[in-house]
């Protein structure tokens, strides 16, 4: 960390930060310029609060040097990671294609979705067995039935599955059942339950809260990896606009501004960012483009029966339409779809 001392500080104040700093067990470096004397502290700055040195007398600001997101950050990992997501790999030139109904429907209607996606190049397929509504009457998913359908349809198409997850108290079951565990936009922030998840060892895809900065995202995986779960995948799903022309403000830069600053894979999310079927396909483009490890897109067979958010989901055809593209845009920029396990590339 650098402390810069006040203006016009006395030498006892100089004197005494310098023997504070020390006397904590770090060496301290003295600046003296023009207009401000700097201290610069070596040592193992994980021990150290910027709060309790800001209350040393004679101290302006403290400024970290190091981001706060400490095993996040591409200082602790020079290199992209790569997540697997059972055989699927995530980062690193490797791309997860997510795709399914946004709900967990009947067996026979999943299974259907499920052979469509897969046909057209999905590596993992989604639904939501519990769902956050933002409504207490809407449709709040099947609960533990649908996670058992997921997991057989999963199983059926041999295609790793994700779920989210919405409650610490459902976290050990949502394991038992899925390959990664999706933590959603509205808890981004749930402390508690990103420190369950982070116990699990799953996968975990953590969605950017709609009202989040870079920084607030990365801070959360911060939580998962600090329980010793390196297998974070973050993702862009749009923040909040105030333009009603989108559901919300799709957020391309925040693509290559992680990449400068985290190693660990981002995806994007274009359903629902824009809520609309006719950009999805440019937004994914997009996202790859500015270089995306991966994207999760809503698929239903019949979008005006669909439990929840049909009208932001594609239909299989135009899936399969948008995977042709982005698999030759992905050759283009020398990146590759992740093959399902035990499938050729």
């Amino acid at each position: 960390m650098i402390l810069i001392l006040k203006s016009g500080v006395s030498e006892d104040q100089v004197t005494h930060v310098l023997e504070r700093v020390e006397a904590l067990g770090f060496q301290a470096h003295l600046s003296r310029g023009t207009y401000r004397t700097i201290v610069g502290i070596i040592g193992d700055e994980s021990q150290l609060t910027p709060e309790s040195l800001s209350a040393i007398p004679g101290v302006s600001k403290v400024i970290p040097v190091l981001p706060p997101y400490k095993l996040a950050s591409l200082e602790a990992h020079p290199e992209p990671s790569v997540i697997d997501v059972s055989g699927v790999k995530v980062g690193g030139g490797h791309l997860a294609m997510i795709a399914g109904p946004c709900s967990v429907e009947d067996p026979e209607r999943m299974d259907r979705i499920a052979g469509l996606v897969r046909a057209a190049g999905a590596n993992l397929f989604r639904g939501g067995a519990f769902k956050p509504r933002t409504s207490p009457y809407a449709f709040q998913g099947l609960g533990e039935e649908g996670l058992r359908i997921l997991r057989d349809v999963g199983r059926k198409h041999q295609m790793p599955t994700v779920t989210e997850v919405t409650d610490p108290r459902n976290v050990e079951l949502v394991a038992e059942y899925c390959d990664m565990l999706q933590v959603g936009a509205r808890n981004m922030q749930n402390f508690v339950l990103l420190t369950e998840v982070g116990r699990t060892q799953r996968p975990v895809l953590l969605k950017r809260g709609m009202s989040a900065t870079i920084t607030d995202l990365l801070m959360s995986a911060e939580y998962v990896l600090s329980q010793g779960n390196p297998n974070v995948v973050l993702c862009e799903r749009g923040v909040k606009g105030f333009d009603s022309a989108t559901r919300n403000l799709f957020d391309v830069a925040a693509v290559p501004a992680v990449k400068t600053l985290s190693h660990l894979p981002i995806i994007v999310d274009p359903s629902h960012a824009t809520g609309r079927p006719d950009l999805i396909p440019a937004c994914a483009m997009a996202g790859l483009a500015a270089g995306a490890d991966g994207v999760h897109i809503e698929v239903h067979d019949c979008p005006e029966e669909a439990k929840s958010d049909g009208p932001q989901a594609l239909l299989p055809g135009q899936y399969a339409e948008l995977m042709h593209q982005l698999r030759d845009l992905a050759h283009l920029l020398g990146k590759s779809i992740s093959p399902l396990p035990g499938v050729a590339a």
